[in-house]
């Protein structure tokens, strides 16, 4: 089993027990130290604090891991960025509301407000020609989806 699945495996339950998702492990190997960078979320957006508990957490069990050997490493632990797809059903959950611009694997590209979700779909709501309609997609048939950064929303406090 490659390193960064024994590190998944390892941290997996405790960053659940926690309340935290594991989205990611990367392994960068540039000579002979290795960057170990670990992706965690959470039903919402991660502050700094629950990002350094996630990081505690992390580094107190890969610290102590036999497999790690004795290869120097560094440990990166971080929440997803704004730019990061979105893949899962709980990815959107978590941003609805969200403006978001959604590639479909035929190639068709819809810019709309998530208004809701499920397990196996999306609802945007879509202004075309000043006129406001639900769409609805299917997770299957989503390639790519990302939230689209808006500076100056003028429905958020």
């Amino acid at each position: 089993m490659a390193i960064k699945d024994q590190i998944a495996e390892l941290i997996t339950p405790a960053l659940q027990e926690a309340g935290y998702y594991l989205e990611e492990v990367n392994l960068v190997t540039p000579g002979n130290h290795r960057i170990v960078t670990v992706i965690v979320d959470g039903e919402s957006a991660l502050n700094l604090d629950q990002v350094t508990v996630a990081s505690k957490l992390v580094s107190e069990l890969v610290d102590e891991a036999a497999f790690m050997g004795e290869t120097p490493f560094t440990l990166e632990v971080t929440s997803p960025g704004i730019d990061r797809p979105l893949t899962l059903p709980r990815h959107f959950a978590k941003n609805v509301t969200r403006l978001l611009k959604v590639t479909k694997t035929d190639g068709i590209v819809i810019t709309g407000r998530i208004t809701s979700n499920t397990d196996v779909d999306l609802t945007l709501s879509v202004v075309e020609k000043k006129e406001t309609k639900e769409v609805v997609i299917s997770l299957a048939d989503i390639k790519r989806a990302v939230v689209e950064i808006e500076f100056n929303r003028k429905d958020e406090n």
